[in-house]
């Protein structure tokens, strides 16, 4: 045991004094990591686009009509750039890039609406540019609905009828919407809290094929082998275990930095998020750990198998599209990533506060495939006694 425990503490040193040989770690350990948390929190700092340019089209021009776009001026997510009277001019702006929407209120909509005809009013959007297109057609919409009440409001003032009873009959029911887990809808508490451990894992599949890979580059595979006496256990954790802490205190960094410092909701409190960091800096391990034992002394190829899948698991992992409406083969695929499960822990735990029972699944997911490997260490062991280094 302690000559196991030796062997692990040498390993280890070597390890530790490699990364000031190699400078790719510094870069790719704390750079990196460090620089996509600043570009993602600083990118969503106002939580989500405010302020997106459209045009309105006002062809009516009448009191009403310049009521209603004083009302439609005050909407968050919208900015009129442009107000015309020309729906060519706002379409060539559109056209040229400067505006995302269009709101056209059309000649005649005052005198239809008060004379008990329905006007028409239109939006145009460029869902070319698919988040800000999306933000406006819901502004534009509820401003659509606006419009109407705001009409049906002048024609009942003209006939006499008081606030109170025109309140009574433009909304008889009042609606209380009541967001949970991310009240403020900051879509930074969702991406920023997923899309960055996500790259961070990313990192560490790819560092993790890196590391093992490298001994086989410098023709050290066999030196390695003989320091820990052919014991895969204690080469494996000595060649590990530096990466572990330092990754498992950057995913910390980014817990205090997101919790505490931003004040991203958090409904099961910061020791417990970290532990699930924990776990998935683990999983992540073992993830490239297997990718390199599918590809033994392999180093590109494991690193490409590791920039693939690790790609791919963004899309697999339910935070952009739910992996219940996925088709059964990617449900099934999306279990083998660690950010999968990683998302599932996040919005059950720290969002929605629910008990351990409901995560208990992905839990016990990222320790399997933290071990995984374990049972493939055959292949490394085979590596390192038997293949040699090929580009």
């Amino acid at each position: 045991m302690l000559k196991a425990l030796n062997n692990t503490w040498e390993i280890m040193m070597r390890e530790l004094r490699a990364f000031g040989r190699r400078p790719i770690f510094l870069m790719t350990m704390f750079v990196a990591p460090l620089g996509f948390l600043w570009l993602f929190t600083s990118l969503m700092d106002a939580g989500l686009p405010t302020k997106l340019p459209a045009a309105l089209v006002d062809e009516d021009n009448t009191h009403v009509t310049r009521q209603l776009t004083r009302i439609l001026g005050t909407m968050e997510e919208t900015n009129f750039v442009m107000q015309t009277t020309s729906f060519t001019e706002a379409r060539q702006a559109m056209q040229r890039g400067e505006i995302y929407a269009i709101f056209r209120i059309p000649k005649g909509t005052t005198e239809a609406a008060l004379t008990q005809r329905q006007p028409v009013v239109s939006f145009y959007t460029n869902d070319t540019y698919y988040v800000a297109a999306s933000l406006l057609m819901k502004d534009m919409r509820k401003m659509s609905e606006m419009a109407g009440l705001a009409m049906t409001r002048a024609t009942m003032r003209a006939r006499g009828f008081r606030d109170d009873q025109i309140m009574g009959t433009l909304q008889p029911i009042v609606i209380e919407s009541h967001p949970l887990g991310n009240a403020y809808l900051n879509y930074s508490v969702v991406l920023s809290n997923l899309i960055v451990p996500g790259l961070l894992m990313l990192i560490i599949m790819l560092t993790t094929s890196y590391t093992f890979g490298s001994e086989w580059k410098r023709g050290q595979q066999k030196r390695l082998y003989e320091m820990g006496e052919g014991n895969m256990g204690v080469i494996v954790m000595g060649k590990l275990l530096p990466h572990t802490l330092t990754f498992t205190l950057l995913f910390w960094l980014f817990d205090f930095i997101f919790y505490s410092y931003l004040e991203f909701p958090c409904a099961c409190g910061i020791p417990r998020m970290m532990l699930w960091g924990f776990l998935a800096v683990l999983a992540s391990q073992g993830f490239g750990l297997l990718m390199f034992e599918a590809f033994p002394g392999q180093m590109r190829m494991a690193m490409s198998a590791c920039s693939l899948l690790g790609v791919m698991q963004f899309s697999l992992a339910g935070f952009s599209f739910p992996v219940s409406a996925m088709d059964e083969p990617f449900q099934w695929l999306s279990n083998i990533f660690p950010l999968h499960h990683y998302f599932v822990i996040y919005i059950n735990q720290c969002l929605n506060g629910y008990h351990i029972h409901y995560v208990w699944p992905s839990v016990v997911a990222l320790i399997g495939i933290y071990l995984l490997p374990q049972f493939f260490s055959w292949r490394l062991k085979d590596a390192l006694l038997h293949k040699e280094y090929r580009e």
